[in-house]
């Protein structure tokens, strides 16, 4: 049986996939992981999504404010900056061509 490539595929396709689930509003990385996992991703691990936030954020794309919170741990809250937003419309334009292109290869292999 080959192997399961959803990990891979996400891999690729992750930094686009948060910026997306910011569109909403704020969020931090908990709820993040749960807008992903109720999308049918799967559950994304801190070790992953942490550092893809980090580097969101080095790139302005998401900018991340501190909150105390009453009860328990402070969260790291995350928004879409204007920038973010600009580079999702332009990446989310180029990973559906893409996406498009795939299917149609995969369409005429499964004809065969």
């Amino acid at each position: 049986m080959a192997p399961d490539r959803r990990a891979s595929w996400l891999k690729g396709v992750l930094d686009l996939l948060v910026l997306a689930s910011l569109t909403r509003g704020e969020s931090y990385g908990y709820e993040i992981a749960k807008t992903l996992a109720d999308a049918g991703l799967g559950q994304i691990k801190g070790g992953t999504l942490y550092p893809v936030l980090n580097r969101l954020e080095e790139a302005g794309l998401v900018s991340a404010e501190f909150r105390v919170a009453e009860r328990g741990p402070g969260r790291r809250y995350y928004h879409l900056t204007d920038e973010g937003r600009a580079t999702l419309t332009e990446q989310s334009a180029l990973w559906l061509a893409f996406d498009e292109s795939v299917r149609t290869m995969l369409t005429q292999g499964a004809d065969r």
